[in-house]
């Protein structure tokens, strides 16, 4: 088997690792980053729960991405949202709006839900319904989630530090 010395910038802190050619991003992140708050759910893309982005808000399954492909690159999880104990207005969201039952989805829900508005930051509810394919709950029914990213849309002006008058 390969190896390769990669270098990674995971929630701002710079990573060097040596991975195998077969490995994926989501078992770098969290066996050898110890990055637990990536979740494993399907290991074939189709639920979400690995969801990170990469560079400019770009939402990937870490599931089917090669770790050795990352070289360079850098990598937000979910627990890099935040700034120091101030939640980011979409976490902060997905708490006041009771859109996390068991948690295990949300890590993928919220970092896909960062990705909309960073792309549209006023989406409609179908936008953002459609947005969210391919990331599975199996509790809430989806329409805590919604709202959630709804109510984050609105307070994303107060987040970037913009008027809100």
């Amino acid at each position: 088997m390969s190896h390769h010395t990669i270098n990674l910038t995971v929630n701002g802190m710079p990573q060097t690792v040596t991975v195998e050619g077969n490995q994926t991003l989501l078992e770098v992140l969290r066996e050898t980053i110890d990055q637990t708050d990536v979740k494993y759910g399907c290991g074939t893309g189709e639920c979400g729960a690995c969801t990170v982005l990469v560079e400019d808000n770009k939402p990937i399954n870490a599931c089917l991405t090669l770790a050795a492909t990352m070289d360079g690159r850098s990598i937000t999880t979910v627990a890099g949202l935040a700034n120091g104990t101030e939640l980011h207005p979409v976490q902060q969201a997905f708490v006041d709006d009771f859109a996390i039952q068991c948690g295990y989805c949300t890590p993928g829900m919220v970092m896909k839900s960062v990705a909309l508005l960073s792309e549209n930051p006023n989406p409609s509810e179908d936008e953002i319904r459609h947005y969210l394919e391919g990331n599975i709950c199996r509790c809430t029914g989806y329409a805590k989630i919604v709202k959630a990213v709804q109510t984050a849309s609105d307070n994303m002006v107060q987040y970037a530090g913009g008027d809100t008058a």
